[in-house]
């Protein structure tokens, strides 16, 4: 009998703005699976769930109180197919993107960017 163990890992990030947060994360291809909404937040969902069609998720939820984008203690993977195809579509976006990288580990390539509530992802292939 075999041990048991996670089927899926799925970040949750406390965020200042979802919809924000959702527009973002929309630039690598993740769009909104599920939603909850409060009424005391109006229109805006207060939790989304994200999926991309490449089968990456995850998860945003409205933060209990200020988002101090300082102190961002975790660094996201990012993997895709082309990873300057994918910078070129982040700088179209108007968002800021990091010089392309070459290191060892990464020969085709990587680079930074930092979401509006202070999380940093790293994008670069997966092969």
């Amino acid at each position: 009998m075999t041990a048991p163990s996670a089927q899926r890992f799925v970040p949750m990030l406390h965020v200042a703005q979802v919809p924000r947060a959702v527009a973002f994360y929309a630039t690598f291809g993740f769009a909104i699976g599920n939603a909850h909404y409060e009424p005391s937040c109006g229109d805006d969902p207060v939790w989304v769930s994200l999926q991309s069609p490449g089968g990456a998720e995850l998860m945003l939820v409205l933060a209990d109180g200020p988002v101090d984008d300082t102190v961002q203690a975790v660094l996201f993977y990012v993997y895709c197919d082309d990873v300057a195809a994918m910078r070129e579509r982040v700088l179209a976006a108007g968002i800021d993107a990091g010089a392309m990288a070459h290191p060892f580990y990464r020969p085709k390539g990587e680079f930074r960017v930092t979401d509006p509530d202070g999380y940093v992802l790293m994008i670069t292939h997966h092969d």
